[in-house]
């Protein structure tokens, strides 16, 4: 019954597709049929940056050119970062952060259709999270009220369909109700951060699982250092993080 009506679901997205053709999110041009993501054109999908190794080792930055071995890249210098490893699947600017975006500030949760399409082609990023518990990053409850989800949460679920051995565990809470990130600089971002994340509930976390804190952006790095630091408050031994973009 579920595949039937994936079948009609499909059928009705292709007759409304004739009658009102699809526009670029990005650019605005048509979208035809066989593009790969069903909100950008072709040449806007071209111009994602999708990150291949070699990358920093820490938050998936893509390193241009030849390196010897793994090596923090410039953004994550002073970072000190509590978690392990990172990977990150694009980097965030022109139609890739125009998909969060949309998602994230304007409602548009049609356009993560385009994000798992992304996604379906991040090999690495799919083999990074295979086999671990994924962790969103947590939203305040009043913003979370405000917007009607939690976009990493949302991502998160789009990497299970993907990847086979995961889960998404709602394991950290967010107790204070900071103030958006985007207008500080590094030391202000860890400053508004302090002791923002909590174990929520007082849950217990097993060593011995691994646990990959799922976030839509990585900029400084400083909130999912937060998100760590509570997991590793809470007894988690394994701690690694992934993100959709890095900014």
């Amino acid at each position: 019954m579920k595949q039937v009506g994936g079948i009609v679901k499909t059928q009705l997205e292709n007759f409304v597709d004739l009658l009102y053709p699809r526009s670029c999110a990005y650019c605005g041009e048509a979208v035809e049929e066989r593009e790969p993501c069903p909100h950008l054109c072709g040449p806007c999908v071209r111009r994602i940056h999708r990150v291949r190794s070699p990358a920093c080792s820490v938050c998936g930055y893509p390193f241009f050119g030849r390196i010897e071995a793994d090596r923090e890249c410039p953004h994550c210098y002073l970072l000190r970062p509590v978690f392990g490893a990172g990977r990150t699947a694009v980097l965030l600017k022109g139609p890739a952060r125009e998909l969060i975006h949309g998602v994230k500030y304007r409602g548009e949760r049609h356009l993560l259709r385009d994000i798992r399409a992304i996604l379906t082609g991040a090999d690495e990023v799919l083999g990074f999270v295979a086999g671990s518990v994924l962790v969103p990053v947590p939203l305040h409850p009043r913003k979370q009220r405000e917007r009607g989800f939690n976009q990493s949460r949302l991502l998160a679920g789009l990497l299970v369909e993907l990847v086979e051995r995961t889960e998404v565990r709602e394991l950290l809470c967010r107790r204070s109700d900071t103030e958006s990130q985007t207008r500080f600089d590094r030391a202000e971002r860890q400053k508004n951060l302090k002791n923002a994340f909590a174990i929520a509930d007082n849950l217990s976390l097993n060593k011995r699982e691994r646990y990959v804190l799922v976030d839509d952006v990585f900029t400084t790095g400083s909130t999912l250092n937060s998100c760590a630091s509570a997991l590793r408050r809470g007894g988690a031994k394994n701690v690694d993080v992934v993100t959709f973009g890095h900014g």
